[in-house]
C-alpha cells in the first residue's frame, strides 16, 4: 500500500506544481459552457427543451474528466523517455501496484478538474436539483476517471512517442465523447446514432451525472451503474495486462 500511496502522491504533486495545466484543463470546458450554453441556449429553449446550460453542464464535467484522465497515458510516455519509469520498475513491487498507484493519482487530479468545472458552472448560472446529490456525482466522476486512467495506462505502456499517443487519443476519445449524447439529447436522434450511444460507455456516465445533478435519466440508474462497473473492470484489466509487458 505504501508504494501505491507514494505513486499517487507523486501525481498529485506534479499536478499542483503545474499551474498552466490546471488553467488549461478548465479553459476548454469554460469555452464550451459559455459558447454552447449561451450560444445555443435560446435555440434549445425555443425547441421546448428548457435551459440548455442545465443540460450541458454534466456533459462538460464528463468531458473534463475523460480528457484529463486520458492525458495520464502521456505522462507514462514522459516517464519512459526521461528514465523515471525504468527506476520504478526495478523496485520490488508488482507492476500492477505501480500502475494502480499512478492511475489513482491521475484519476484524483481528473476528478479535481471536473469539480472545478462544477464550481465554475455554478458561477455562470447552473443549479443542481439537489445539492446533496453532488456527492453522488463526485462518485460517478471518480469511477469514470479511474477507468480511463487505467485504459490510458495500457495505451501509454506500448506507445513510444507523443505523436502516436495523440493519434490514438483523437481516434478513440473524441468519437466516444461526441457520440455519447453529452452535447445533445438522444431522444430524437437517428437510429444509428442511438445505437452507437447505447454501446458507448461514456454515454452511461453522462446519463448518471444528469441523474445525480438534474434528476433526469435516459437509460435508468441501474443500467448506468452496471455499464460503469463493467467499463471500470475492463479498462483496469486492460491497463494491468498491458503494463505487465511494458518496456522502459
Amino acid at each position: 500500500m505504501r508504494a501505491i500511496y507514494i505513486l499517487w502522491l507523486r501525481q498529485i504533486k506534479r499536478y499542483i506544481r503545474s499551474r498552466s495545466r490546471i488553467v488549461g484543463a478548465v479553459g476548454q470546458p469554460l469555452l464550451f459552457l459559455l459558447a454552447l450554453g449561451y450560444g445555443l441556449g435560446s435555440i434549445y429553449k425555443a425547441a421546448g427543451r428548457g435551459d440548455y446550460l442545465q443540460f450541458l453542464v454534466p456533459g462538460i464535467m464528463a468531458q473534463t474528466v475523460l480528457f484529463s484522465s486520458m492525458f495520464y497515458g502521456a505522462m507514462i510516455i514522459f516517464d519512459k523517455q526521461f528514465g523515471f519509469l525504468k527506476e520504478t520498475l526495478v523496485v520490488p513491487v508488482s507492476r500492477f501496484k505501480i500502475m494502480l498507484g499512478g492511475a489513482l493519482g491521475g484519476a484524483t487530479t481528473s476528478v479535481i478538474q471536473g469539480s472545478l468545472v462544477f464550481f465554475i458552472s455554478l458561477a455562470i448560472g447552473f443549479r443542481p436539483h439537489n445539492w446533496l446529490m453532488a456527492i453522488v456525482a463526485l462518485a460517478f466522476m471518480s469511477v469514470l476517471a479511474l477507468a480511463i486512467t487505467g485504459f490510458s495506462s495500457g495505451i501509454g505502456s506500448f506507445v513510444e512517442d507523443m505523436q502516436g499517443f495523440q493519434a490514438i487519443n483523437q481516434f478513440l476519445v473524441f468519437p466516444l465523447y461526441f457520440l455519447s449524447g453529452a452535447l445533445y439529447p438522444l431522444n430524437h436522434v437517428p437510429t444509428w446514432l442511438r445505437i452507437i450511444a447505447e454501446i458507448n460507455p461514456i454515454s452511461y456516465t453522462v446519463d448518471a451525472l444528469r441523474w445525480s445533478l438534474l434528476g433526469t435519466t435516459k437509460f435508468g440508474l441501474g443500467p448506468d451503474m452496471l455499464a460503469m462497473a463493467i467499463t471500470l473492470v475492463v479498462m483496469l484489466s486492460f491497463g494491468a495486462i498491458r503494463f505487465r509487458y511494458i518496456e522502459a
